[in-house]
């Protein structure tokens, strides 16, 4: 598993340079056509957006040329293949009209094909950065790694492996602006952790601002935010020792309740009516001195 981990690191260009030169008569892996039906997607990719029109040109490009770079695959039970990379260049193959494709075969478990799909797509920029974060996600849940023997696994640096799960904590709103294409991962990273996330990505997207903006505008709004904190801080430190005074000087148990502004509410509880007619008695007598 340590050798397949080094292998793994250095990517997917050196996986196919090391079976290239594998010849069909394994019957098993190495280089070898095979009926574009007998292949099948995986399930587990962490890609699911391809681009319409991407693909159109690619197609193009196939039916003049052909599928240059062959597909990775493994085999399933059966017959039959499954996709471990190359989906896009087999869907442009299939819009192509081609009856065959070159595949290279390797027996592979769950674990190396997800992660070879994923090394693929993040070593050719193809993944929107949820997607990227989905795929580290599945990885960790589904085979325990940890933050550093996946970065060591996809070939990446242990902060942009973590920078890019924390994307996950996201408001689903926000995930999808990020995965349109609307927000970039660096706008994003700057919202994860507010609770304002997704009135501050509105705010983003309208105003077309950079990521430099982005962290600014983050500062200054988490600044006012601090400040409504302590002045909420110190309200309710006052209120509780009003309540408190209150309570002492009638004997019985009295509420306030602030509202909007300086507005709010005093509530005072009694058991009996002979509380209630000494809390009146009180306050009138205390209204008829002032007048």
């Amino acid at each position: 598993m340590a050798a397949q981990k080094r292998r793994l690191g250095r990517g997917l260009a050196s996986l196919i340079d090391e079976t290239a030169d594998v010849g069909a008569a394994t019957g098993q892996q190495g280089l070898q056509t095979v009926p574009i039906e007998s292949v099948r997607p995986n399930p587990h990719n962490p890609r699911s957006e391809f681009d319409e029109t991407e693909l159109s040109e690619l197609a193009d490009s196939i039916r003049e040329k052909g599928l240059v770079q062959p597909l990775l695959v493994r085999p399933t039970e059966g017959a039959g293949y499954e996709l471990v990379a190359g989906e896009r260049r087999w869907r442009a193959a299939q819009m192509a009209a081609l009856h065959k494709v070159p595949v290279i075969v390797r027996t592979l478990s769950d674990q190396e094909s997800l992660e070879l799909a994923i090394i693929e797509n993040v070593q050719r920029a193809d993944l929107n950065a949820m997607e990227e974060a989905r795929g580290y996600k599945q990885l960790m849940d589904r085979f325990k790694h940890t933050q550093e023997g996946l970065s060591s696994a996809v070939g990446k640096s242990r902060s942009h492996v973590a920078n890019t799960l924390r994307l996950m904590k996201l408001p689903e709103s926000v995930q999808t602006l990020v995965e349109q294409g609307a927000l970039s991962a660096g706008h994003a990273r700057a919202l994860v952790g507010r609770s304002d996330a997704e009135a501050l990505a509105r705010k983003i997207v309208a105003r077309g601002l950079n990521v430099r903006d982005v962290e600014a505008l983050v500062q200054q709004t988490g600044s006012k935010q601090k400040r409504r904190a302590g002045r909420s801080s110190r309200q309710d430190a006052d209120t509780r020792a009003a309540a408190s005074e209150l309570a002492d000087a009638l004997g019985l148990t009295v509420k306030i309740k602030p509202g909007p502004g300086e507005t709010g509410e005093v509530r005072i509880g009694y058991q009996t009516l002979e509380q209630l007619e000494g809390i009146r008695t009180r306050i009138l007598s205390r209204a008829n001195k002032h007048k």
